[in-house]
């Protein structure tokens, strides 16, 4: 007697793009990851992030780009997995499609939930480092932390810093994010 197998059903990009307007997932691996809506602290977050990030880009006349959530960014070749960080800065302009991004963005900021912890300190960390991310920013609006991950070493390092900092943003020579100016 034979006992069938569960199969477990492989997504791909293509099911990606036809999910239905109001659905927010990431594909990560040929599986979906819902995503809620973000809180309001969320956003504020993002809001300031993204302003600052692109003032400096812009005062700097440089070739990067900052694209917040939602946006698609396919980090491998294969069609299982593309995620949709809240931030994502793009320093090389063949990276940029219609759709969004393929390959690694050169520095990628994740706003956390409750919801999202695990993934995004463990299965998204591992995936930015194999894809090449250079920087990978984890900022928990909870505690007050931000923990900074520095990817393109041979090792990761990591330095954690508070809501009270002022945090230098490795990829660049001189940015500055002073996270007081927030004001949560």
């Amino acid at each position: 007697m034979s006992e069938a197998l569960a199969q477990t059903i492989l997504y791909t990009e293509e099911d990606y793009y036809n999910l239905p307007e109001n659905v927010r997932a990431e594909l990560i691996d040929g599986q979906f990851y819902y995503m809620s809506a973000p809180s309001r602290m969320h956003q504020e977050i993002l809001m300031f992030l993204s302003k600052t990030i692109a003032n400096y880009i812009d005062s700097q006349k440089g070739p990067c780009k900052v694209y917040p959530a939602p946006f698609a960014v396919k980090l491998f070749k294969d069609d299982e997995t593309i995620v949709e960080p809240d931030i994502s800065v793009i320093c090389d302009p063949n990276k940029l499609t219609d759709r969004g991004c393929t390959g690694a963005p050169d520095w990628i900021v994740e706003i956390i939930s409750p919801s999202t912890s695990s993934h995004d300190y463990i299965r998204k960390l591992n995936l930015y480092a194999k894809a090449g991310v250079k920087e990978y920013w984890i900022i928990d609006p909870r505690t007050g932390k931000v923990f900074v991950y520095y990817l393109d070493q041979a090792d990761v390092n990591v330095d954690s810093y508070t809501f009270q900092d002022k945090i230098k943003v490795n990829i660049y020579d001189d940015l500055w994010i002073d996270f007081k100016e927030i004001g949560l």
